[in-house]
């Protein structure tokens, strides 16, 4: 077995996830391990695995690449892997989850802000202690620059269920549709009542797969410029989550489009975050929360 014998299971709103560190770089875990680990029946448990280690120590990473994550100040990276074993570019939950075990391990201070290598860049983390309503361990994330195509230009529908709704593309580092439903274009029934067990088909289909989020807005508050709405999302690689960070950013960052509102409460399975839009860049606001250590036999 490639894994360390201890192993950490953290989640971030509900998006949970078996992390490690790997100081010297020989823990790379392959995608069986990946799997079983992930596994809710059989292993511990999780929608992804993150392994925490020196950029010049993810195998995928060229030199060029680990030479920009130094120079940005990145002295670690969060080698993410989704529950299927397969690669993924960015985790918004994951960065909170993986920070706050790295404050743990004590390779990230607790009161600075944390910069952190990703497959989609640098992202800063900043500790915020306890916020109402977002929770304990709250950091607010630095997620980057954001890409919108054009509006409602794919049709979204979940096989076994009724009805369709009009999804905007966003790239956040990794690729998502969002369907605002319950407005004129949505047939599908409300949020809480959708099966995202099932996967959302996507047409046109996207070269890539994508995370599909669907979102009510439930309140915007014009003079305070702050907008509440409700979101759930099948995340590719892993299906229904309770939270995906990148998702949330690219819902506020498609609400933003639609309302004029930059600033959103966006309240998922797992809990309440904070998604703030600026027109070059997205911040996201959460809670992360230790489980527990896990020794493998």
């Amino acid at each position: 077995m490639s894994l360390p014998q201890q192993v950490t299971k953290v989640h971030a709103t509900g998006n949970d996830f078996v992390v490690y560190l790997d100081r010297s770089g020989e823990f790379e875990p392959t995608p069986d391990e990946i799997r079983f680990l992930c596994d809710r029946h059989f292993g511990i448990g999780g929608d992804g695995l993150i392994r925490l280690t020196a950029p010049e120590h993810v195998s995928d990473l060229s030199r060029e690449q680990v030479a920009v994550m130094h120079a940005d100040g990145a002295q670690w990276f969060m080698d993410y892997r989704n529950a299927d074993g397969s690669l993924a570019e960015m985790c918004g939950n994951g960065t909170r989850a993986i920070t706050l075990f790295a404050q743990h391990e004590g390779v990230a201070d607790s009161t600075e802000p944390f910069r952190l290598g990703t497959r989609a860049g640098v992202k800063v983390l900043t500790p915020r202690g306890n916020m109402k309503p977002y929770g304990a361990n709250v950091f607010q994330v630095e997620m980057g620059a954001w890409h919108i195509g054009e509006e409602d230009a794919y049709e979204v529908t979940i096989p076994g269920t009724p009805g369709s709704a009009r999804g905007t593309f966003v790239d956040m580092g990794n690729p998502h549709v969002v369907a605002v439903i319950e407005d004129a274009f949505a047939t599908l029934p409300v949020v809480e009542d959708l099966d995202l067990v099932t996967k959302p088909v996507v047409s046109p289909v996207i070269e890539s797969d994508q995370n599909v989020e669907f979102v009510r807005i439930d309140d915007i508050d014009q003079n305070a410029g702050v907008g509440e709405a409700t979101m759930r999302v099948n995340e590719r690689g892993c299906g229904e989550t309770l939270s995906c960070g990148t998702g949330l950013c690219a819902t506020g960052v498609v609400l933003r489009v639609k309302t004029g509102i930059d600033h959103w409460d966006i309240t998922v399975r797992g809990g309440t975050l904070r998604v703030d839009v600026s027109a070059d860049d997205v911040r996201l606001t959460g809670s992360a929360t230790l489980v527990g250590e896990v020794t493998l036999l």
